[in-house]
């Protein structure tokens, strides 16, 4: 990339993050090597950098202090909690979601609808070779069946990862899947009977109106502030009526919500008082852009009453279909049903996973995918800002 579409694009983000009160107002700034260092670009484009920065008003430059904000901030105020709305997807809308899909591999298309990673953020030629190391390692070149359970390597290390957020895990308490929507649906069919009603968040994944429709269930939205996600007190009033809940606790889709822990902990228990389970998406809890990794429901969890649901979807390799289930006290009944549904995970696709996870390389390209993915939604941002009409409301 060249030295001043570089250095522009780093002042475009800093720039981004003083205008949304990131850096407030008489803050110091990271010294030029700090930035050098972040950033990994020379000490001669960080001075570039905050030249640019200077130049457009948002910073100055005082000797032996080094660089200070001299910007007052946007006042952007995030949208409002949700009020839920009674009516269900119909056909049309359906049919609009196939649409989309059929339409995934037209490259003319940018696809906006869809939540998966380019290709330029994958580390495809790693993945490559262990799939092709699994291939000769495995019995039979990778052809037979797997555990009904699991690719074993792999589920001890979703358990070891779990630690990241004082998860309680070993690999006897997971069951590998096809992702994310295949352990919806295994919890579902395990905990779920027609008629029941299943507690979601407003708006909801369309994936799972479609699977919550196809059981025969009744879906009950809760009020959902875009910041902290559902209302615990409007979870409350509903206890008598619900049967099970299903949440996207860790940036919501399609809000980006993420439930502080005192509402994790507090919805965790007011449902073990009624016994109603939990399913718990949690697809998107590593690609957190702060200093830590937010905690999942399942952390609360003391009656095994959450049921857990990861992938390596949106981080890794969204075509392997590789997922998994915590499912809590009713493990037994979703490996059958797994085993009724599936017989099998793919094989190959398990024990490469579980080759690159080890030794620290998920967690290597997680950091470098989270700053990466921090960069462009600063820069998304800052373009909305830009060009949208001004009433328009954004969370940061």
């Amino acid at each position: 990339m060249k030295r001043e579409i570089l250095y522009q694009k780093i002042a475009g983000t800093i720039a981004w993050q003083i205008k949304t009160g990131i850096w407030k107002a008489g803050e110091k700034l990271p010294s030029l090597r700090t930035i050098s260092n972040e950033y990994g670009v020379s000490l001669n484009t960080a001075i570039q950098v905050y030249y640019e920065l200077e130049k457009e008003g948002f910073i100055i430059s005082r000797p032996k202090s080094g660089y200070i904000v001299n910007y007052k901030p946007l006042n952007l105020s995030a949208p409002a909690t949700t009020q839920p709305s009674a009516q269900s997807p119909g056909k049309e809308e359906a049919d609009l979601i196939m649409e989309v899909y059929h339409s995934i591999e037209d490259s003319s298309i940018t696809r906006f609808s869809l939540g998966i990673p380019e290709d330029v953020l994958l580390p495809i030629a790693k993945l490559y070779k262990e799939l092709t190391k699994a291939m000769y390692s495995l019995p039979g070149n990778g052809t037979r069946y797997e555990d009904p359970q699991g690719n074993i390597r792999l589920r001890n290390y979703i358990a070891r990862f779990a630690y990241s957020w004082n998860g309680n895990l070993t690999e006897d308490d997971i069951v590998t899947t096809t992702g994310v929507t295949n352990s919806i649906s295994l919890a579902l069919s395990v905990i779920a009977r027609k008629g029941d009603t299943i507690a979601v968040e407003s708006p909801v994944y369309f994936g799972i109106l479609q699977l919550a429709n196809s059981m025969g269930l009744r879906v009950l939205e809760l009020p959902t502030n875009p910041v902290t996600g559902i209302e615990p007190d409007a979870l409350r009033k509903v206890l008598p009526q619900i049967n099970l809940c299903l949440l996207i606790s860790n940036f919501s889709n399609p809000l980006g919500s993420c439930m502080p822990d005192e509402h994790k902990k507090e919805v965790v228990q007011m449902l073990a008082e009624y016994n109603i389970p939990l399913i718990e998406d949690d697809l998107y809890g590593d690609v957190f852009f702060g200093h830590s990794r937010p905690k999942p429901c399942k952390a609360f969890d003391e009656k095994g009453l959450v049921l857990w649901c990861g992938s390596v979807s949106k981080t890794l390799a969204p075509g392997y279909r590789v997922g998994w289930i915590a499912p809590g006290k009713f493990k037994d009944a979703v490996i059958r049903q797994k085993h009724i549904h599936l017989i099998s995970t793919p094989t190959l696709n398990q024990e490469a996973i579980a080759n690159f996870m080890e030794n620290g390389r998920y967690e290597n390209h997680l950091r470098r995918l989270r700053h990466e993915l921090h960069s462009n939604s600063l820069h998304l941002a800052q373009s909305i800002t830009y060009y949208f009409p001004e009433d328009t409301k954004i969370i940061t």
